[in-house]
């Protein structure tokens, strides 16, 4: 009889997994593109408005406080797999490049900030990371699914994005070649 609350306490948290899963995926689809669907023809944009609350951090973040900066900005969940895998390589690339200039930021969408702050804690985390656990800022930015990577360069523009998780394929080189080359700009 004891293994009946457990059993139960799991198929809920599996349900709340799938419930946001679908929410995503609907404000994906519903989203008409963003900002990836811009960069998809070859425009360069001005990166949407991003205001969210801090996790690693009292009070809320605003990207706009960072023009001057390259920031490469990290769209993940902690229930994600390769955004597991990519978060050793956005650590090291954030202490490698950020006396250049570079911030990396991540959002947590879609989470709970409990499950966020475990998946900082254990990733050894200590990049800016905010929270927007109901995916409002997906739509603008067009993420077509976590993870997702965008590049803004030093004026606020965003200039390149890398879907999926960057220990995938070639997306680590293309991140690597994209943040070398706005750093140098």
């Amino acid at each position: 009889m004891t293994g009946t609350p457990k059993r139960a306490s799991r198929a809920l948290a599996v349900v709340v997994v799938l419930a946001l899963a679908g929410v995503l995926g609907w404000r994906v689809v519903t989203s008409g593109g963003g900002v990836a669907a811009e960069l998809d023809h070859g425009k360069v944009v001005p990166a949407p408005v991003l205001t969210l609350r801090r996790l690693d951090a009292p009070g809320v973040f605003s990207l706009a406080s960072l023009r001057g900066k390259v920031v490469a900005i990290n769209f993940w969940a902690s229930w994600c797999v390769p955004c597991r895998d990519e978060a050793p390589l956005l650590e090291r690339t954030w202490l490698e490049n950020r006396a250049k200039g570079l911030v990396v930021l991540g959002v947590d969408a879609n989470d709970y900030s409990a499950d966020a702050r475990r998946f900082v804690r254990k990733h050894g985390l200590t990049y800016p990371i905010v929270l927007d656990p109901h995916g409002s800022t997906l739509g603008h930015w067009g993420v077509p699914g976590l993870p997702t990577t965008f590049v803004v360069d030093r004026r606020g523009r965003v200039v390149a994005k890398v879907v999926g998780g960057l220990r995938v394929g070639d997306n680590a080189e293309s991140f690597s070649r994209e943040v070398a080359r706005v750093i140098a700009q």
